[in-house]
């Protein structure tokens, strides 16, 4: 029945916020500008003491009053230490111009608003500093007259604290609302990278279990064809080694089964070998060719670590580097791997200065994700500026601990 009227109203609200830029609360302080304008106009131009007392001057001074005392209040939020100095400013050039003090609602409305204002959207600092400026002024038009705040006629030191304490009170106001957004948003924030940090777990998690599965998958291929290739040669012991065939044959088909339902749909198929530490050089080539120069040294025997170890490394080292391709902006890495008879080390360092560099061709999940990995073998990730500039990633994976290394998940 209103089809049409609701139509227009919405497109309607839809070209003020396109107007607005997206923010109502543009459309909102133009709106307290022209009440403040308009109270102010009738004050000029109006019946006396329709909305306080008569405002005296000259001509061109009573002309632009509405605009000086209005316009300020669109920048409430924007620049709202601005717009606080240039409504004193407009009402010390009328006190010094005309010697009048005005009292009334249009001047109540105005600074009650504007320093509410000051307080709810600038900083404390910025707040603070906006009434130590004007407080001489607020002093002088308060003492010789009052602005009219309280209602009531007061002159001298009465007057001053009387209109201080209004003005500090919204003011106080202001800064409690500012204060509260701001732990809204904090909490906001904290939740959402909570989240986020949750995601990038659970995320790397199931990258790991599908790293897993292939490197059972390629075991399990391999007892197939060596219990396969032991039957066929007619050696004793062939039902045995039947039986054992059959069961990594259901395994491998089992496997198999699980690691399309854990593989991401964006992710390559197929049951290629996972990449390790050999290949290392091919990942700093890669980063090298993204603009990033890259110093890679190998320390120890890691020809025999286990495989999932072998995997974890290369997932670290690629991450690492590609946080550094991300945030270090122009600069080298150092990438250094050693190993002891328990234990793989792993550093990854940088002096870069933190500008964006150019984003290279791989998929990660950043901090967290090196952080699980180095969980799982019951290691360790420390990660963070270093002292001299740049940033460090070191890890230590155990290779005698952790859930993958037997112990108890």
């Amino acid at each position: 029945m209103h089809t049409a009227p609701a139509r227009r109203y919405l497109q309607g609200m839809q070209a003020l916020r396109r107007w607005a830029g997206g923010d109502p609360g543009i459309v909102a302080d133009a709106g307290m500008g022209i009440v403040a304008a308009g109270l102010t106009a009738v004050a000029v131009g109006g019946p006396p003491g329709l909305v306080g007392t008569a405002i005296a001057g000259p001509a061109w001074l009573r002309a632009l009053l509405p605009l000086l005392l209005g316009a300020p209040l669109v920048l409430r939020r924007r620049a709202p230490l601005l717009m606080w100095l240039a409504i004193w400013a407009a009402l010390a050039l009328m006190a010094l111009l005309t010697d009048y003090h005005p009292q009334g609602l249009e001047f109540t409305f105005v600074l009650f608003a504007a320093a509410y204002s000051l307080g709810a959207h600038a900083s404390l600092r910025r707040a603070a500093a906006g009434l130590v400026v004007t407080a001489p002024v607020v002093a002088e038009i308060s003492d010789k007259g009052g602005l009219g705040l309280t209602f009531a006629q007061h002159f001298g030191a009465p007057a001053v604290a009387l209109t201080s304490l209004q003005l500090l009170a919204f003011w106080l106001t202001g800064v409690l609302v500012h204060a509260r957004r701001h732990a809204v948003a904090l909490a906001a924030r904290s939740a959402a990278l909570q989240f986020q940090a949750e995601q990038a777990t659970a995320a790397e998690r199931a990258r790991i279990a599908r790293e897993l599965h292939d490197i059972v998958a390629h075991h399990l291929s391999v007892i197939v064809l060596q219990a396969g290739g032991a039957r066929a040669s007619g050696k004793p012991a062939g039902a045995t080694l039947e039986k054992v065939e059959n069961s990594a044959r259901q395994a491998l088909a089992e496997t198999r089964r699980l690691l399309d339902v854990l593989r991401d749909p964006d992710e390559e198929t197929g049951f290629a070998p996972q990449p390790g530490i050999g290949d290392l050089d091919a990942l700093a080539a890669s980063v090298r060719a993204a603009g990033l120069p890259v110093n890679l040294a190998v320390d120890g025997d890691l020809a025999t670590l286990p495989a999932v170890v072998d995997v974890s490394v290369y997932r670290i080292v690629q991450e690492a580097l590609t946080n550094v391709l991300k945030h270090a902006g122009p600069a080298r890495a150092d990438v250094t791997i050693g190993r002891t008879a328990d234990t793989v080390t792993i550093d990854v360092t940088d002096n870069g200065t933190g500008a964006p560099g150019p984003l290279p061709p791989v998929r990660g999940h950043g901090l967290a994700g090196m952080g699980e990995r180095a969980a799982l073998f019951g290691g360790e990730l420390a990660a963070g500026p270093r002292p001299g500039g740049g940033f460090a990633v070191r890890a230590r994976l155990p290779l005698g601990g952790g859930p993958l290394a037997g112990e108890p998940s």
